[in-house]
């Protein structure tokens, strides 16, 4: 659905960080998120990943903190497991800053959230396709495993795709990680995860 640059957008501040285009699985049983699962189910609407600086995402922990810029999530779907708790599947979207943010009864955060331009369609560069290969077989190895934790289409054609897909399973700390995310740049953005991967043998 196209939403206005600038708008208010429900916040689900988590311990993790949501790239676009990656998939978040959440088991959610807070009242005033089950909630939210449900007005977006109901107004096909996104919600707002961001991840947690300090406290944490349960209600009643003190001293909330998060960071001001996250990325979108759109429902995939939702199972109803068992009453009052959803499991819920969830598409990275578009990125935003959180330009103000209040605090509604129930406990839910809102933001007032300015949509970030996309990445460029671009594609890796020569000197990077180690990495994209890498990053094929990874995906072969864990599909051999039984886990699929990147949704279709791959598209190893795009250098932040490709970029967005080793950050979310390279063992880095979540501020790494959203760093990587903030890139606005997405051949930057590769080339670090490179140097990272050759750091550590990965990518000879």
């Amino acid at each position: 659905m196209s939403l206005p640059k600038t708008h208010d957008l429900p916040l689900f501040p988590l311990q993790t960080v949501l790239f676009p285009d990656g998939l978040l699985s959440l088991k959610v049983f807070e009242a005033r998120y089950l909630d939210l699962m449900g007005s977006c189910l109901r107004e096909g609407k996104p919600f707002g990943v961001v991840a947690l600086k300090q406290g944490g995402e349960v209600a009643g922990a003190g001293g909330l903190s998060f960071e001001s810029r996250g990325t979108m999530a759109e429902l995939i779907d939702v199972d109803s497991a068992q009453a009052n708790i959803l499991l819920v599947r969830c598409r990275g979207a578009q990125r935003f800053d959180v330009t103000k943010s209040r605090q509604e009864s129930d406990g839910l955060w809102v933001a007032t959230a300015e949509l970030l331009p996309p990445d460029e369609p671009v594609a890796p560069p020569e000197e990077l396709h180690d990495t994209v290969r890498g990053l094929a077989n990874a995906i072969a190895t864990l599909k051999s495993q039984g886990a699929e934790p990147f949704l279709e289409p791959y598209q190893f054609e795009r250098a932040g795709w490709v970029a967005n897909r080793w950050c979310e399973i390279l063992p880095i700390s979540l501020a790494a990680k959203q760093k990587l995310m903030e890139l606005p740049d997405a051949q930057v953005r590769l080339q670090l995860v490179d140097e990272f991967l050759r750091s550590k043998g990965v990518v000879k």
